[in-house]
């Protein structure tokens, strides 16, 4: 019996997953690593709370239940911990070990406007592991002739707020970088993604250039918690030149931003650690 009570809780849970990321929502899986009784078990709990399965214990469920939403607010894709850190007045958490996992749906990135950058984003996004969708409305810079890679999703659009729309949906982990030709095209695409929940939002142009479209933005009533998240201009600093070093600075940007990195030089702290000594002898 308990065998039939576990495989249909993982029955429950595996469908709860397609579920989720069905919808690009995001939810954390537990799984009991080490335990007295129990290994294997696992418990989902998903972006609201709510949770399928069961480790076999109501009150070590609720444990994990609660770490779940620092699990899911770190940028973390797995963590491994002992539940007597997270509970130790709770004397059945003693010697569990969780397996936390992050569950989300691939990373996209919808890039709008496909002139020499957007090209070259998509291309290098869509080698790092990105699914990509390319948006223009000239119907000759979104074809097959010009992007033979099959995992970056084409789109021809008469209405570039509509087809923005269309691609973001609810917008979770989702990035959108805008890099078209003109205002007007800037400002329609942000027009439609501004008030949705993407993970990254940029837009390319010099910093006069993007403040014009921000600015409209802002005296159409889009919210300033929203235009403050807007990367404008678009990307990290790494003095890029050419279309394929600025999609390069862009990509590194959103992949800062998905992972939590600060987009600083790692060996910043050694020349600091050196000037500081060279001060010391002065």
């Amino acid at each position: 019996m308990a065998h039939l009570y576990n495989q249909s809780h993982s029955i429950l849970v595996i469908q709860r997953i397609r579920q989720l990321l069905d919808e690009g929502q995001i939810a954390a899986l537990a799984t009991v690593i080490e335990a007295p009784l129990g290994v294997g078990e696992k418990l989902l709990i998903d972006y609201s709370g709510a949770t399928v399965g069961s480790v076999g214990d109501a009150e070590v469920d609720q444990i994990i239940q609660n770490h779940a939403s620092i699990f899911l607010s770190s940028r973390d894709q797995a963590r491994t911990l002992r539940l007597n850190d997270l509970a130790p007045e709770i004397a059945r958490a003693r010697d569990i070990s969780i397996l936390f996992e992050r569950v989300e749906p691939e990373p996209r990135i919808i890039v709008c406007g496909a002139g020499h950058v957007g090209a070259a984003l998509s291309s290098l996004a869509s080698k790092t592991g990105y699914r990509v969708t390319l948006i223009d409305d000239r119907p000759e810079f979104v074809s097959h002739e010009r992007f033979p890679d099959q995992k970056i999703e084409l789109v021809f659009t008469n209405d570039w707020a509509e087809g923005v729309e269309q691609a973001v949906g609810n917008g979770r982990g989702v990035s959108v970088a805008v890099v078209t030709r003109g205002h007007n095209e800037d400002e329609a695409c942000m027009r439609a993604v501004i008030s949705r929940a993407v993970d990254y939002l940029g837009l390319i142009g010099s910093k006069r250039r993007t403040d014009i479209v921000l600015n409209r933005l802002r005296q159409a009533g889009a919210a300033e918690e929203k235009l403050e998240r807007v990367h404008a201009p678009i990307g990290l600093d790494i003095g890029a030149v050419s279309p394929e070093e600025v999609a390069l600075s862009i990509l590194a940007e959103i992949v800062a931003e998905r992972r939590g990195g600060k987009g600083g030089s790692l060996s910043s702290w050694r020349r600091l650690g050196r000037e500081k000594e060279r001060t010391a002898k002065r």
